[in-house]
């Protein structure tokens, strides 16, 4: 939860502009997943004859706003006025809220007020390990252990004998209980994608009017697949350097051009907010799959368990 207060102010002068006596806010939670979404409290106390109306907030960035509420509450000397915002975050890592401006109205004057964002941080919809297969550790090799007297380990050694060695066997028969199992090696790249891809495919978003949160998810499982496929950081990489880069991987099997009409149809849905139909949305899916069939190593060839997958018949 991050949270911002400003302190009390001072009573206003006939020529003073206006103000409130104080005001907080807050967003709970300060970590969201792509398109969840999160509460944006203000708090504004001030006195009596005012009256504080939120103005729409701004469109642009990766924020929508999902509803919003008012509730005033009057005390003997003040009120205190809170708008709870409800807004899904759809851009990764650290991401500012939008400054919202408040009308003031009061008896006979009116003012405007701002209260800056606050800065909350996205993070990815893709679960732990999908962005790169897990590491398989090694046992430690074994280190030397400088001993200063040999003899006071056979002394040491021979006095604790009987007792270490049933602490030994209890020990072995425990800790071959409480072992974990081998942690299979990961799946395949294109395993990993068109099970991502699939699953996404089962949500059917654009039917139920989220085509927005569809195309952010379905980039960014193409950023991640690019991003291992060709060994750069993707993910990172704003439009115009994943397509300077996929120019550039062009020669290796990578269709630059179609993938740059499908950035650029992304885009306009991901932060323009255009309209995109569930046709549109079925092609687009379709595409990467057909991207991913292409783009495999040569020596490679999508496992046998994919024939029924959407991309896998392209």
């Amino acid at each position: 939860m991050l949270a911002a207060d400003a302190g009390p102010g001072a009573p206003l002068g006939p020529g003073e502009a206006l103000r409130p006596l104080s005001f907080s806010s807050r967003a709970e939670p300060d970590r969201v997943r792509l398109g969840e979404p999160l509460s944006y409290e203000i708090v504004i106390r001030h006195t009596l004859s005012q009256r504080y109306e939120l103005r729409p907030p701004s469109k642009d960035g990766p924020f929508e706003l999902l509803a919003q509420s008012r509730n005033r509450v009057d005390a003997k000397d003040s009120a205190t006025t809170t708008f709870v915002l409800k807004l899904a975050l759809f851009g990764l890592g650290q991401n500012k809220l939008p400054d919202l401006t408040f009308e003031i109205i009061d008896s006979d004057r009116s003012g405007n007020f701002v209260v800056p964002g606050i800065a909350v941080q996205g993070t990815s919809s893709l679960p732990a390990g999908a962005e790169r297969g897990e590491e398989l550790r090694d046992i430690k090799p074994p280190e030397d252990v400088p001993i200063r007297s040999y003899r006071l380990l056979w002394a040491l050694a021979c006095a604790a004998a009987v007792a270490l060695f049933g602490y030994a066997v209890y020990r072995a028969i425990k800790r071959r209980k409480l072992r974990p199992p081998v942690q299979p090696p990961p799946a395949p790249l294109d395993v990993r994608t068109f099970a991502a891809l699939e699953a996404l495919r089962r949500e059917n978003l654009p039917a139920h009017g989220r085509a927005r949160e569809f195309y952010f998810r379905l980039s960014e499982i193409t950023r991640v697949y690019l991003g291992e496929r060709y060994g750069f950081e993707a993910l990172e990489c704003t439009s115009a350097e994943l397509l300077q880069a996929a120019r550039q991987l062009s020669s290796r099997g990578l269709p630059a051009e179609e993938l740059e009409q499908f950035v650029a149809a992304a885009d306009l849905v991901k932060f323009a907010k255009a309209p995109a139909s569930t046709a549109q949305c079925d092609e687009a899916l379709q595409f990467i799959g057909q991207l991913v069939r292409r783009t495999l190593p040569p020596a490679s060839e999508p496992s046998a368990d994919l024939k029924n997958v959407v991309g896998a018949g392209g």
